[in-house]
């Protein structure tokens, strides 16, 4: 069975296209990068034939499509950097296995849901329906356990200082063990700070995925960091908040609003981003929300500039002609992704100007907060 320098838990076509795809090219230019073990967290049985084909020999397709620099992209390529694919709770011994013995580096991405806590997390016994920083937990406490080496956490998921909050939430399910493991978490792990971005809009079957020429993996200067892979779309940056604000409040916010009025509007028939941001219903609202209420809350940061580069750049990849990003795809998770985007937006705002005026975004908050209630 086949070592593996990264551990990777989440399927999702996302990291297909991204993290895996960066990898692979790595290693097609003589990079000792990877090899990528992919861990299926979910339990979901209908997903066998993904997992089976992430670890194909032959490799899967990412298809990259969309407009570059004025200049029409629409090529082929081929990821190969997955050697093997598990699923949990069936290989919960071997992923333990190559938690425990080989990786260097534990990526993830489980969408904002993998971090829900569950009363699973309250038990030091393995169950699937744990959150992912409980099976991760558990996960580490096998490596602890075997005199493991130092390993490098690399959370891929939407949350601003991602690595931190994973560690505190690791820490504190830490608890439930022995003391001594909590002080290595801390002396033995290394916590990155990371943002992605790149749309993916559609998947390949069995694996592979639809993607834009755009992508970018930010990730966080510390002491001892490794880097997955040399790539042009890996970059490592002084200070993550001045990226992450830009992706998470124009780009993401942009999606959730838009589906936010789409689900208002009882799901209408238009299903992909490109049919809303050219209806007239919708396109200029966007456009109007960035320069009315998004950008002013950039500018009482000092950072207008780059906010209206960043939002005229984000029009014009939701305007992408050749992806079909389903709405009904955003729109999963979206409570949640209502209190990262636009919630957290709406504090961070108005801790530079407690006086900006941002009625719209108040009003998805407020709706978000009243359905929950």
């Amino acid at each position: 069975m086949p070592t593996s320098a990264i551990v990777q838990f989440g399927t999702s076509r996302f990291l297909q296209a991204h993290a895996d795809l960066f990898v692979s090219e790595a290693i097609a230019e003589g990079q000792n990068a990877g090899p990528i073990t992919v861990v299926q967290t979910s339990g979901d049985a209908s997903r066998a034939h993904r997992l089976k084909a992430l670890a194909d020999p032959s490799g899967y397709e990412v298809r990259i499509k969309g407009i570059d620099k004025g200049t029409l992209v629409d090529a082929s390529k081929t990821v190969s950097s997955i050697k093997r694919a598990l699923s949990l709770p069936e290989d919960l011994a071997e992923v333990a296995k190559a938690v425990a013995g080989e990786a260097r580096i534990i990526l993830s991405n489980t969408a904002d849901a993998g971090y829900r806590p569950s009363e699973a997390d309250k038990s030091t016994d393995f169950s699937i329906d744990m959150s992912y920083p409980a099976k991760l937990t558990w996960f580490l406490f096998q490596r602890f356990g075997m005199g493991g080496a130092p390993v490098q956490v690399m959370p891929a998921e939407l949350i601003p200082e991602n690595g931190n909050v994973l560690r505190d939430l690791v820490l504190s399910i830490a608890a439930l063990y022995p003391p001594e493991f909590a002080d290595w978490l801390r002396s033995n792990v290394t916590w990155v700070n990371s943002l992605v971005d790149r749309i993916v809009s559609e998947p390949l079957e069995p694996a592979g995925a639809v993607a834009e020429p755009y992508a970018l993996w930010a990730i966080e200067k510390q002491p001892g960091l490794i880097l997955p892979c040399a790539h042009p779309c890996v970059q490592v940056v002084e200070d993550l908040e001045q990226v992450e604000t830009l992706k998470l409040f124009i780009l993401n916010l942009g999606h959730t609003y838009l589906v936010s009025r789409w689900l208002a509007a009882g799901g209408s028939s238009l299903q992909f981003v490109r049919e809303l941001i050219d209806s007239p219903d919708y396109g200029p609202d966007l456009t109007d929300l960035y320069r009315c209420e998004v950008i002013p809350a950039f500018e009482a940061h000092g950072r207008k500039n780059e906010a209206e580069a960043y939002a005229a750049t984000t029009i014009d990849r939701f305007k992408n002609p050749f992806l079909d990003h389903k709405l009904a795809d955003i729109a999963q998770n979206h409570g949640e992704k209502i209190d990262r985007r636009i919630s957290s937006f709406l504090s961070w705002a108005r801790k530079a100007d407690a006086s900006l005026q941002m009625p719209r975004l108040d009003a998805v908050a407020a709706g978000a907060e009243a359905a929950r209630s």
